[in-house]
């Protein structure tokens, strides 16, 4: 699920800032199609975490990224 980028469009990279962009747009268009009815934050991140799964920081370090997408909650108030 790669974010557009004009320049390099479909291009992610290894590191955090990339995976929580990725994150952003996951958690945001799963709370727009209603994908987070009824469901705890928690529910809500692992939702949101599987729909990025494939991201190559989370590849290499998932423990990591569970933290950026725990940072990212907490920055847009949830």
């Amino acid at each position: 699920m790669p974010i557009i980028i004009p320049d390099k469009p479909g291009e992610l990279f290894n590191n955090a800032d990339s995976f929580g962009m990725v994150f952003d747009n996951a958690f945001k268009r799963q709370a727009d199609c209603g994908a987070h009815a009824n469901l705890s934050l928690a529910e809500k991140k692992d939702l949101a975490i599987q729909a990025c799964s494939d991201h190559p920081f989370f590849l290499s370090n998932p423990e990591l990224a569970s933290q950026v997408a725990d940072f990212r909650l907490r920055l847009f108030g949830h």
